[in-house]
């Protein structure tokens, strides 16, 4: 029976209970953020508001579970993006290794990945305006180019091996041979990825929500409740300390989660272990 390593049971214990909190918010909050009660405003923790409230009398417990769930989604809906674009075009550079489809698709990556998502998200938000969607969109071009590096890198040392020979040998096509017998050999870097850059989409959104990219107001975020303490920080830190520190617990658990699933997953690690 294959022990599973602490890291991971760390990292799945922290995530799950931002996760499980964000979820919770879609049924049941302490209070409805929409309403703003002035006469309650900056009120210390307590058995009403245990982590008291903000300057428009909100509740920051509240808050969080809100914030968490547009936060979680926007990273989880980036790295769908760049996982669902990038790994196809992995795949199909490294079938194509050496030719001419295989240096357009890393030639265009490299374009991509001079611009930082946040330069990205200037662009869009300048033609469209700010919002959470196309936060997403940046974070989710941005994301592309990785998963197409990490699937191309994983696929050309699949594509050596002797069975990928047989199989050529029997007919089948490039794109069938990436599909049955390439992407399933790679799917545990793919996962790893996923959970790395799904850590780094929560980064990349507080940021931009803290610049005015991201989710609008009344929409809470974590990275627009901390835009919203900052002129506070010094007479009530906790309205910064409290998204604050969700954000790096949530980060914390996820690479943590992150390197477990690699120490599980990959054979050579298990190898040296045993």
């Amino acid at each position: 029976m294959t022990r599973l390593p602490a890291q991971l049971i760390i990292g799945a214990c922290l995530s799950t209970v931002f996760l499980g909190a964000a979820l919770l918010s879609f049924l049941w909050t302490p209070y409805d953020v929409t309403n703003l009660d002035i006469a309650a405003k900056l009120r210390p923790p307590s058995t009403t508001h245990l982590l008291g409230t903000d300057h428009f009398g909100r509740d920051l417990v509240s808050m969080l579970m809100e914030g968490g769930r547009i936060s979680i989604a926007v990273a989880v809906l980036a790295v769908g993006i760049g996982m669902g674009l990038g790994v196809p075009l992995g795949l199909t550079a490294a079938a194509h290794r050496g030719g001419l489809l295989d240096e357009v698709i890393m030639r265009g990556n490299d374009l991509v990945f001079a611009f930082p998502s946040l330069v990205i998200a200037i662009l869009i938000t300048a033609t469209f305006g700010p919002s959470a969607t196309n936060a997403i969109i940046a974070i989710g071009i941005f994301n592309i180019p990785v998963f197409a590096r990490v699937a191309r890198g994983g696929a050309l040392t699949i594509w050596t091996q002797d069975f990928i020979m047989a199989a050529r040998v029997a007919g089948k096509s490039r794109a069938r041979i990436s599909l049955e017998h390439v992407l399933p050999n790679i799917a545990n870097l793919l996962i790893v990825q996923g959970t790395i850059q799904f850590s780094l989409g929560i980064l990349a959104e507080a940021g931009l929500s803290y610049v005015g990219l991201g989710a609008q107001p009344p929409t809470p975020s974590w990275g627009r409740m901390l835009a919203d303490a900052q002129t506070m920080i010094y007479a009530t830190p906790r309205l910064a300390l409290a998204p604050g520190l969700a954000i790096v617990a949530m980060v914390l658990g996820l690479n943590l989660m992150g390197d477990g699933l690699r120490d599980l997953l990959d054979p050579r690690i298990r190898r040296a272990r045993a």
